[in-house]
């Protein structure tokens, strides 16, 4: 290696172990995947199926490779599900809480025409978003049945794994009937998005393997390996958090509720199918709790969109409620 090559790797290698500047590598790497995202709206990808079909992998691909970067030992199992119910928890109750109460969508356009062209949205993406909800009920409700013996195991996971697969193949199919029933194609300009998108993949892979190792050392109390897989749950919402903000500014809730709703879909199933098939999994004690404010949340977001079309300022609020009741149940007690 040349001289001033290698005096410049020793000269930045302290920095690059210090858990700040990883998490500002993370926060960027992300940034960046959700500039191309919504570049990417345009290029044949659009509405529900943007939020459900692109989105998530680029939102919650920080969960996967959570779940890879613990895969390293099979005693992580727990923190695994832990980081998948709080993103899902936190994705279903405290955001799209906040969208419903602070959201431009949460109430109806000051002119006529603009209501018209917002009830005319909202009837076609309605049963989009009831779909995808029930999907929703399906992964929740089998890893919770799978669960009843208080662990996952190999086969398990080809069961959450598959699933997965299975709801991504029909969305696939739908992105191409849609292009072909309006005579669109997918823009070449697309592969150097996914290039960017593989970049900036790479960078949170990096990122996220250097924090868990820093929090592993560390002895902090606050910030113990104990409690991993909550703060990182909280942490990787924050890439969705965005998402969901500036899609509910320029009011479309569809993109905000699918892909929160999308995000989950990768932590459940796919995240804790994932390491189920690698190693088994016990269950910690979070995961019935977890679970029953994930399904509780899901049935009153279908409620709203199928009654309303959008999810009100008081359900909005009711969701804040229940994201607080989960916290202080499974964290701060």
């Amino acid at each position: 290696m040349l001289p001033g090559i290698d005096n410049a790797i020793h000269t930045i290698q302290p920095y690059v172990a210090q858990p700040l500047f990883q998490l500002a590598i993370f926060i960027a790497a992300n940034a960046v995947m959700v500039w191309r995202l919504h570049a990417m709206e345009g290029k044949g990808f659009e509405g529900t199926v943007l939020g459900t079909l692109i989105m998530p992998y680029c939102s919650g691909f920080a969960n996967l490779v959570f779940a890879y970067v613990m895969s390293k030992s099979a005693s992580n199992g727990g923190a695994v599900i832990e980081n998948c119910l709080v993103n899902n928890t936190t994705n279903l109750t405290f955001i799209l809480g906040l969208t419903a109460i602070f959201g431009s969508a949460a109430a109806l356009p000051k002119t006529k025409a603009l209501q018209k062209k917002q009830v005319q949205f909202s009837r076609l993406n309605r049963l989009n978003l009831l779909f995808t909800l029930i999907a929703l009920f399906l992964f929740t409700g089998t890893l919770w049945a799978l669960g009843n013996d208080k662990e996952l195991n190999f086969y398990d996971g080809l069961i959450l794994v598959g699933l997965f697969l299975f709801w991504q193949i029909l969305h696939v199919f739908e992105v191409l009937k849609d292009n072909i029933r309006n005579e669109k194609t997918i823009h070449w300009s697309v592969a150097i998005d996914l290039v960017l998108i593989a970049a900036s993949a790479w960078c949170i892979y990096f990122s996220v393997d250097h924090l868990v190792a820093w929090v592993s050392r560390t002895n902090n109390p606050f910030f113990s390996f104990a409690r991993i897989g909550w703060f990182s749950g909280i942490l990787m919402v924050l890439p969705n958090a965005f998402l969901a903000l500036y899609y509910a500014y320029i009011g479309r809730q569809d993109i905000v509720i699918s892909s929160q709703v999308g995000d989950g879909h990768i932590c459940i199933p796919m995240c804790i199918g994932l390491f189920a098939v690698i190693n088994t999994i016990q269950l910690p004690a979070s995961f019935q709790i977890g679970t029953y404010v994930i399904l509780g949340a899901g049935l009153a977001i279908f409620l709203s969109i199928a009654a309303l079309g959008r999810i009100p300022r008081l359900v909005g609020a009711g969701l804040i409620g229940a994201y607080a009741f989960f916290l202080y149940n499974g964290l701060l007690q």
